[in-house]
């Protein structure tokens, strides 16, 4: 018998649980079940399960950052692969989707639900005051460094602010923070969560992160009380109100600098909340940009100056505001079906969710690793996202996962980090990386099943490596014999490795020259 690998239809069916912890009818309902099915030709493009309040467009004027120190980090980013994002804040209490619910906008992902749903003034009120009983007393970064870091993760991208304008962070800017004497958890030795979490992880070798969202629903000069809030974007016309729009700059720039003067060495400070641009850079192509009503430049060459003076050579990722400030773009619950021509990065939920749900639904550790290896093969990163319970901690499932990749990474990595794309990309259920000095190639087998389980032969369709090749399979030390079948490559596999499951997830055939 000969295994031919070859696309086969892709079905993906989504599920969003409902939550049944505290408040658990707050909870808006994020998604509707989804199910997609794909005939997918010489590009797979792989649609992962959409759990984002709006879908992520991606720029296309990418601009070459002219700083060699921010080019060369750019390049050690663009060899570590995956990473670990975070969304956490008071809203894990209730169990919702983070921030969305108190944004006055007739969509899915802001619905208020609960005791408080029926006046919108009543009910962020109620949100706000969830400041008053944060108590995470499970916190623990050294734990999640750890998990991470045998996940095989490299980076990690951490939550200071979103834009409830809620502070994970001791910002002398705000009293709504996590180390406010209004919040309980301010007496506890690790209060100033970012700082303890940044060290954590950099004690672990991490490269380190900062999300911060741009627009803040909170602050007197985004959402002026005034005016009610209207949707998403600033409630006044800056330029009719400059005195308000310049005092909103001011602590959006006192914000970062605190950030990048207090927290150790800093890596990444991670843009969120696009809208919060200035009006020339609108994409009109884009649906929810041709809603932007004002222009909201807070003017970023100032922001990233003063931020690189403080950290030298730091990637600056000003989300979907293509040119010199994004210096890596993030398509968001997607993997595109081909390389983009410049680095990027997608952001996937492990979960259905960003933010902590009780009960959500998480990917299997197969899913987890194709997407890793499908992400790879068209030369970008995984930043996989877990959303910490309110009590302080990831669920149980979440800790499975990391070490379900861990233990394939532990076998498999090299043909995942120090990795580039190469042409074709893909070969029916093969996956290509090479590494950056083209000496080597991976072929990564995705099975449809968990068990990987071969045949006599196995045939990767439309690729044939150099004549003096030498071809073995990761975690097995013996030289596989192949030949060339036309423009078709052919593995024999020992009897040893047939008819049962060599491996989990993947496999990975190593073609060294």
């Amino acid at each position: 018998m000969t295994t031919i690998l070859s696309f086969e239809n892709t079905v993906s069916v989504m599920r969003i649980p409902r939550p049944t912890g505290q408040l658990a009818d707050i909870c808006p309902k994020k998604m509707k079940y989804i199910q997609m099915k794909k005939i997918i030709g010489v590009f797979l493009m792989f649609s992962a399960f959409f759990a984002n309040a709006q879908q992520h467009n991606t720029s296309h004027d990418y601009v070459v950052p002219s700083d060699t120190l921010v080019r060369a980090k750019l390049s050690h980013w663009q060899d570590i692969k995956f990473g670990l994002l975070m969304h956490w804040g008071t809203y894990s209490q209730w169990g919702i989707v983070e921030s969305w619910s108190i944004c006055p906008e007739d969509e899915g992902w802001c619905e208020r639900r609960g005791p408080y749903a029926a006046d919108y003034f009543t009910y962020k009120k109620a949100y706000e005051n969830l400041q008053t009983t944060f108590n995470p007393t499970q916190f623990d970064p050294t734990k999640w460094a750890a998990a991470a870091k045998d996940a095989g993760m490299k980076y990690v991208v951490f939550t200071t602010k979103h834009h409830d304008g809620f502070c994970m962070f001791d910002s002398k800017e705000t009293d709504y923070k996590i180390t406010s004497s209004k919040t309980p958890f301010s007496s506890n030795p690790k209060a100033n969560v970012a700082k303890e979490v940044f060290d954590a992880f950099r004690k672990d070798g991490f490269l380190i992160g900062a999300y911060f969202s741009k627009p803040d629903w909170h602050t007197e000069n985004y959402w002026w009380s005034y005016f009610p809030p209207k949707n998403r974007n600033v409630n006044y016309d800056p330029k009719k109100y400059p005195d308000h729009w310049n005092a909103f700059k001011q602590f959006t720039y006192n914000q970062i600098q605190e950030l990048m003067t207090g927290y150790g060495s800093m890596d990444i400070l991670w843009l969120d909340g696009g809208w919060v641009r200035p009006h020339k850079t609108i994409d009109a192509s884009v649906e929810w940009q041709k809603t932007i009503p004002y222009d909201q430049d807070i003017d970023m060459p100032k922001i990233a100056a003063m931020a690189r003076s403080h950290q030298p050579g730091l990637l600056v990722v000003d989300r979907t505001v293509a040119g010199e400030y994004e210096n890596y773009v993030t398509p968001e619950q997607q993997v595109p079906a081909k390389p983009l021509g410049h680095p990027w990065e997608s952001c996937i939920t492990m979960g259905n969710s960003w933010s902590y749900v009780p009960n959500d639904h998480y990917k299997s550790a197969q899913t987890l690793v194709q997407l890793l290896i499908k992400i790879v093969s068209r030369g970008g990163n995984l930043l996989l996202n877990i959303g910490p319970s309110p009590q302080g901690d990831f669920a149980d499932t979440a800790y499975l996962r990391l070490k379900e990749i861990g233990a394939w990474m532990k076998i498999n990595q090299e043909g995942i980090y120090d990795t580039k794309p190469m042409e074709p990309y893909s070969s029916g259920n093969v996956f290509f990386t090479q590494s950056t000095k083209k000496n080597t190639v991976y072929a990564f087998y995705l099975p449809e099943k968990d068990d990987v389980i071969l045949a006599d032969k196995v045939t990767i369709e439309g690729y044939v490596p150099q004549k003096k090749a030498t071809v073995t399979l990761l975690g097995y030390k013996e030289k596989l014999s192949w030949k060339q079948d036309g423009n078709n490559l052919v593995i024999s596999v020992p009897k040893k490795l047939q008819g049962k499951s060599i491996a989990q997830h993947a496999a990975c055939f190593k073609i060294s020259y």
